[in-house]
């Protein structure tokens, strides 16, 4: 972390330095002229002929201390010391946005310090390789280094100025990077991979490792090239060749992977300052922005860059703009990735009031929906235009008891749950309570989440010695002993996250809920079934649209996650990553494409190779070794379509996931799919809407037998998907058919009265005996006033599992929860 304590400095120092900035920006980022070494003198007017159609420095930006040709003025060693100050003195000139990098800048890098020496003992530990990598770094090394020198020579020789500048900026950058990183090598003396046992133990008699000095003058060369002659084809030489050194310095054992890291960004942020300083943009070449420059944008405030926490998954505001987004006043919305934004379902709310103002309103219900939307959003609607420099909200503190008469089910991997779609909040027969709060803040681009709850559940009776033996038998694991199951006091963070809006893209760390489906009742690949797990998340804001003919895909969202999962025993501390992509060819047709890899945990280390094949890999995991195992890969697709004929009265939707397969669509018949069709209204009951969903894991494949097939894997991952023992998948759980109705009555976008039914069975080649459930349930949502709302919920269920019980069993579970909500506590 020394290193890239080290960076922040080098950072700071180039942030200021772009010499295409314009003239205001440059006076507010510049620092006072006393922190220059060089004072400039200010140049005549260029002829306005002359200039380029793109903006250029203004003249007095270009420092010619030394000049292009290498004309004296303070002379090298002048220059050399000039240069040397900026980068030392640096720190001074740190600004708070620098952090938007930094923070995960050093993540990454502690990541790889924790990973270095598992990494660096899985390559190859022959000497011929060793050697052959070894001196293929160090040719790249001379070709870049001797090919800036030779367009110095010739640029003197033919009386080239860009030529020969193109050099010298190069040498001088690789230089200063060079002074940089032997200063750091020999105060830090890690040791090579190597030396010692292997570790990269830091001040060690004798250890250079770290930074590397290859990939910092690699990476220096390369950039001022790259930005000198700004075409792709340069840019693929020059930063490829860059790649080829900085990758063979680790593969020939003479580098840790944190060790080049670290060196390639100071060797590129060292020839982003000299570059930027140095160069003369008469010369030609293009603008090299800084690290800094880029995440500040157009300024930390504004409206483009601003952070925006998640709004969470149970709100009222999800239901709300799906049902305008099938009455038809929205096309933009991505059903089946969030949660999404508050900045995002601002953007939508404003795009229904366009529709309104248009004059397409045809029903004064969409009217109500929009006002109640418009009150929520209103902070955020006016930052979408004027941009805010912070803002704080007290979101909710909240209140839940549940009381729960005759046994509930409380097992998503083999029985099923009575309570479903719940966070993983436990509860068992008795008096259940949660009592919550959440909040959040932000400050220019940045985003702090919080949601806290204590929850309490009695306790139970555990399964039986018998019970107990067949589940070991169906998952393949050692049989756990028949004790009851401890009461439940506990504290626990739901979505608790640090977030960035970074380019359009919001990236967060820490606990998230995700939920990659279109329908309500459940989504298979990732649900709120189970407590929020730790991940780092990198989700787009807005939709894009790709260039050239894949235009036709229409707008485009990705959503990238890699996190771990909590609580396994078979393996314990698995590791989950996820990808989806979903398109909208059409304003009435959404397209989703999700593909997750549990991998590593206990006895499959976390390698490179694991993680590469994790992510590219599509054939089976038996043929992979422990130390570069793929892990259990799942496909997904699903699709949402307003029936163009009706497209104000019926959306049909379908959600589905195979084992061993790229995506559902290569293998139809062994995909669990769960579809749906909603109504967002009824003929002549305009404020009643009905929504029918069926799910199936049991797929026809011979495969799904005895409960290893969806949602399990033969050969190490026998407690996949779950995460705290409740599925981050669907409900239904393994070799599972059931189907839910609901309708909701909408006296109000808020106050509501929903009317539920759910069933469900479970095949007896999985649970002896099988398992047949259904339960009714009524729900009121009323909010008393703006700031206080009152949820109040009744189910009745009925279950039979013979395994567990001779004869059916039957529950009542009863909820109330009180909320308050203050707007006014918003600053």
């Amino acid at each position: 972390m020394l290193g890239c304590c080290w960076l922040t400095a080098v950072e700071a120092l180039s942030a200021p330095c772009c010499y295409a900035q314009p003239q205001e920006q440059q006076a507010s980022a510049l620092p006072s002229a006393k922190e220059h070494d060089v004072q400039q003198k200010p140049a005549p007017e260029p002829d306005s002929s002359s200039l380029p159609a793109k903006p250029t420095a203004s003249p007095a930006h270009y420092d010619k201390s030394l000049g292009p040709t290498g004309g004296p003025r303070l002379g090298l060693m002048g220059r050399f010391l000039g240069d040397q100050k900026e980068i030392w003195t640096s720190p001074a000139r740190l600004r708070f946005s620098d952090t938007d990098w930094l923070v995960p800048l050093s993540g990454i890098t502690a990541g790889l310090f924790v990973t270095d020496r598992d990494f660096s003992k899985h390559l190859s530990q022959s000497p011929t390789t060793i050697s052959h990598y070894k001196m293929l770094s160090d040719a790249g090394a001379a070709a870049l280094v001797g090919g800036a020198g030779g367009m110095w020579l010739l640029g003197h020789a033919s009386h080239n100025e860009h030529w020969s500048e193109t050099g010298f900026l190069a040498g001088e950058a690789a230089v200063n990077s060079l002074v940089a990183v032997e200063g750091l090598k020999y105060s830090l003396r890690r040791e090579r991979p190597y030396q010692g046992d292997g570790s990269g133990s830091f001040f060690q008699s004798g250890g250079t490792s770290f930074p590397s000095e290859h990939a910092a003058a690699a990476w220096s060369v390369a950039g001022v090239i790259a930005h000198e002659y700004p075409g792709p084809l340069t840019q693929i030489v020059a930063y490829g060749l860059a790649s080829l050194i900085t990758v063979s310095r680790v593969k020939a054992q003479q580098h840790f992977s944190s060790d080049v890291l670290v060196g390639s960004i100071i060797g590129n942020l060292v020839a982003q300052n000299i570059y930027s300083r140095h160069h003369d943009p008469e010369l030609g070449g293009g603008e090299w922005r800084s690290i800094s420059q880029l995440f500040r944008g157009d300024g930390t405030h504004s409206p483009g860059n601003q952070g925006s926490p998640y709004v969470p998954l149970d709100s009222w505001i999800y239901p709300a703009l799906e049902r305008l987004g099938a009455l038809g006043y929205l096309d933009s919305e991505f059903l089946g990735m969030r949660p999404w934004t508050r900045a995002e379902c601002a953007h939508l709310v404003d795009e229904v009031g366009d529709r309104i103002r248009d004059g397409q309103l045809d029903s004064p219900e969409v009217s109500h929906f929009y006002d109640e939307l418009s009150k929520e959003f209103d902070a955020d609607l006016k930052a979408l235009s004027a941009g805010r420099e912070y803002s704080m909200r007290v979101e909710s503190i909240y209140a839940r008891t549940t009381e729960i008469t005759g046994p509930p089910l409380n097992d998503s991997y083999h029985f099923g749950q009575t309570i479903i779609n719940n966070y993983g909040r436990p509860y068992q027969r008795g008096f259940n309570t949660v009592d919550g709060f959440s909040g959040w803040g932000t400050k220019g681009r940045f985003t702090i989440y919080v949601r806290g709850e204590y929850q309490h559940a009695p306790s139970a009776p555990g399964y039986s010695n018998s019970v107990q033996n067949v589940i070991a038998a169906v998952d393949q694991t050692p049989a756990q002993p028949a004790t009851p199951v401890l009461a439940a006091n506990q504290f626990r963070l739901l979505d608790t996250y640090v977030a960035a809006n970074v380019a359009g893209w919001e990236m967060a760390f820490g606990k998230q809920s995700l939920w990659w489906g279109p329908g309500e009742g459940g989504a298979l690949i990732f649900s709120d079934n189970a407590e929020p797990i730790y991940m780092a998340r990198a989700s787009r804001i807005s939709p894009t649209t790709l260039p050239w003919i894949f235009h036709l895909l229409g707008p485009m969202k990705v959503d990238l996650f890699f996190g771990k999962l909590s609580g396994n025993e078979f393996p314990p501390r698995p590791l989950l990553h996820g990808e989806k992509i979903s398109f909208k060819p059409t304003k009435n047709l959404e397209l989703g494409f999700s593909r997750t890899s549990e991998f590593g945990g206990v006895g499959r280390p976390l390698t490179a190779a694991a993680i590469f094949n994790s992510y590219v890999s599509f054939v089976s995991s038996g043929n992979y070794g422990a130390n570069d195992n793929p892990g259990k890969r799942t496909g997904g697709f699903d699709f949402s379509y307003r029936v163009p004929f009706v497209r104000k009265w019926l959306t049909l939707y379908s959600d589905s996931i195979t084992a061993d397969d790229p995506s559902p669509l290569a293998a139809p018949p062994r995909a669990a799919i769960s579809g749906g069709l909603y109504m967002p209204r009824l003929p002549g009951l305009p404020k009643l809407d009905l929504r029918v969903e069926a799910v199936n894991t049991d797929t026809p494949s011979s495969r799904s037998t005895g409960g290893k097939f969806v949602y399990w894997e033969l050969f190490y991952y026998h407690n996949l998907y779950l995460n705290k023992n409740n599925l981050i998948g669907s409900w239904i759980g393994r070799e599972g058919v059931g189907y839910q109705a609901w309708s909701t009555y909408s006296f109000s976008p808020k106050n509501t009265l929903r009317f539920g039914f759910r069933h469900a069975k479970v095949d007896s080649d999985f649970i002896p005996g099988g398992e047949t459930v259904n339960d009714g349930s009524v729900k009121l949502d009323w909010w008393m006033r703006h700031d206080l709302s009152l949820s109040t919920s009744v189910q009745y269920e009925k279950w039979f599992a013979p395994l567990l019980a001779p004869t059916p069993q039957t529950n009542w579970t009863s909820s109330v929860e009180i909320a308050f909500r203050p707007r006014s506590w918003t600053k």
